[in-house]
């Protein structure tokens, strides 16, 4: 069971804001975003988000062998190398948030020369291409589960005061818009965007598998574990479990891309008023994403066009969380001048 954010405290701080030395709203969302930290621990004014961590989750696809990305498979454990590395997006965005970044291969179709911490979670090599088969066996989605919710505990047990789910795998924006449409009982076209870079032809081929998909399991609408079997994939399992287990401990979670925002619409499904502590890190070009977000009732922080994936959405946001928080705890109150 999650306990929601404090109603309590969230009205404190808004009380506390508007009392400030400004006009009343004069700081628009910042005023907002200060109040919900707040509410997240429990006390006005917050305490800094001084620990950061992303926790970036990789898997490969099987759906990725039928024309849905721009880019091969080859390029995922590529990229988990740079990530391991700290040269890709995820590792520089956080260098100047002075955020960790860790990754745990959840599915990767081959094994990574890496650290035995990086891979003890491992479940599989890869999915099943979902418009022929479930992505996943019962076991392996229950596994998956598993494993995302010891690698939250893992995050918050290292300190993390604010969490990210970044992502890593070529293709996994199509079972990610799989699982909103089925969630949402839309059709795969209206939740369908170029992922890595399609043309309008390779777009429309992409929702065709999506929709071929939805229609091969019936999208399981009444079952998130069923849906995730079906339809989805290790990393995004673990992730939905890794938002739960956080809200199920009063972390804050804020939301990356369309990864992101599927596994949390997972999460609110698996575990109702999980929502209550996520926040939208930014907005991406994804159709999927702004579905998911209507859903969620979330409004993003950034509009920048972003697209990355990696969790670098959510960590170019970090700054201004913080400023929000620093602004309702530092700015002198009207009666105090």
């Amino acid at each position: 069971m999650i306990t929601p954010p404090s109603a309590t405290v969230y009205a404190e701080a808004l009380a506390r804001s508007n009392a400030q030395a400004k006009p009343t709203g004069a700081l628009g969302r910042l005023e907002e975003l200060g109040a919900r930290v707040a509410s997240f621990q429990g006390t006005c004014p917050p305490r800094p988000l001084d620990r950061v961590r992303a926790v970036v989750l990789a898997g490969d696809h099987g759906v990725a062998a039928y024309g849905v990305s721009a880019y091969p498979a080859e390029i995922t454990p590529a990229m988990a190398y740079a990530i391991l590395g700290g040269t890709a997006g995820i590792n520089v965005l956080a260098r100047q948030a002075n955020a960790t970044v860790t990754l745990r291969d959840l599915a990767v179709a081959v094994e990574l020369t890496a650290p035995a911490e990086v891979s003890q979670y491992k479940v599989r090599a890869g999915s099943e291409p979902i418009h022929l088969a479930d992505a996943l066996t019962a076991d392996q989605t229950q596994q998956a589960l598993d494993a995302g919710t010891r690698i939250a505990r893992d995050e918050l047990a290292a300190g993390a005061d604010l969490l990210i789910v970044g992502d890593l795998g070529i293709g996994n924006t199509t079972p990610s818009a799989a699982l909103i449409a089925a969630t949402l009982g839309v059709p795969a076209d209206t939740v369908t965007g170029t992922g890595t870079g399609l043309d309008e032809a390779g777009r429309a081929h992409k929702a065709g598998l999506i929709q071929a998909a939805l229609e091969r399991t019936g999208g399981h609408p009444d079952d998130p574990v069923a849906r995730l079997r079906a339809l989805g994939s290790a990393d995004l399992a673990a992730g939905a479990a890794c938002m739960v287990e956080a809200a199920r401990n009063g972390v804050p979670v804020l939301l990356d891309g369309v990864i992101a925002v599927a596994e949390a619409v997972l999460a609110e499904s698996l575990e109702p008023g999980a929502k209550d502590w996520f926040i939208a890190g930014h907005r991406s070009p994804e159709p999927g994403q702004a579905a998911g977000l209507e859903w969620l009732g979330l409004t993003p922080i950034l509009d920048l066009g972003m697209r990355l994936g990696e969790g670098s959405g959510a960590m170019a946001a970090v700054p201004v969380l913080r400023a929000a928080v620093a602004v309702l705890g530092e700015l002198a109150l009207l009666a105090d001048l």
